[in-house]
C-alpha cells in the first residue's frame, strides 16, 4: 500500500527578480502577505513563514510521514532546512535595498526527536551580529510547549545584488 502527496508552487523567478529591489524586511513582509510567491522549498516540505520583524523570523512546520527518516522520526535535513531558513531570513530582514546574503556555514545540534506526535514546530531565527560583509545568526527549533528540539548557528556572507 503506497502513499502519495501532491503539491504546487509558483514560479521562483518572480521572487528572485524582486530580491534586492526593496529592503530585506519589506521583501519578507511581501512574501508573508502573499504578494510575492514563497520559494518552492516551502511547498516541497510544507514550511510556512509565519512571523517577520527586523532581525527575527519564524518558520513553522507540521511534521508528516513525508518528513521521516528510516527509523520513524523527522529527518535531520528537514530540521536543518527549517533552521537554515529561519537564520538566513533573520539576516535578510536586516539588509538594506540592493543587498543579499547566502549562508557560509550552518552548525546544527539535534536535541530531541520530532515525530507526528510532536505537532507543529517553530524555527525562530535571530541575528546575533552583523557587519559590512558577514552576519551571524542563530535559530532554535521549538515544539508547542517551547521545548528546544534543535539549535543552529549560521554565518552569512553579505553582497550587493545585481538589482543594485
Amino acid at each position: 500500500m503506497g502513499r502519495s502527496r501532491t503539491y504546487a508552487w509558483e514560479d521562483p523567478a518572480v521572487t528572485a527578480a524582486a530580491a534586492g529591489r526593496t529592503s530585506g524586511l519589506e521583501f519578507l513582509h511581501e512574501m508573508l502577505a502573499g504578494r510575492l510567491p514563497a520559494p518552492p522549498v516551502t511547498a516541497t516540505l510544507g514550511l510556512a513563514l509565519s512571523e517577520v520583524e527586523r532581525g527575527r523570523v519564524v518558520f513553522s512546520l507540521v511534521p508528516g510521514e513525508e518528513h521521516y527518516n528510516p527509523i520513524g522520526s523527522v529527518h535531520g535535513g528537514v530540521y536543518a532546512t527549517l533552521l537554515d531558513s529561519a537564520a538566513g531570513c533573520a539576516v535578510h530582514s536586516t539588509l538594506p535595498e540592493g543587498m543579499a546574503y547566502t549562508s557560509l556555514d550552518l552548525t546544527v545540534k539535534f536535541l530531541r526527536p520530532v515525530t507526528l506526535d510532536t505537532g507543529e514546530v517553530r524555527a525562530v531565527g535571530t541575528v546575533l551580529s552583523s557587519g559590512r560583509r558577514t552576519a551571524l545568526a542563530q535559530a532554535e527549533l521549538l515544539d508547542g510547549a517551547d521545548r528546544l528540539l534543535a539549535h543552529a548557528t549560521s554565518t552569512c556572507v553579505l553582497f550587493p545584488t545585481s538589482a543594485s
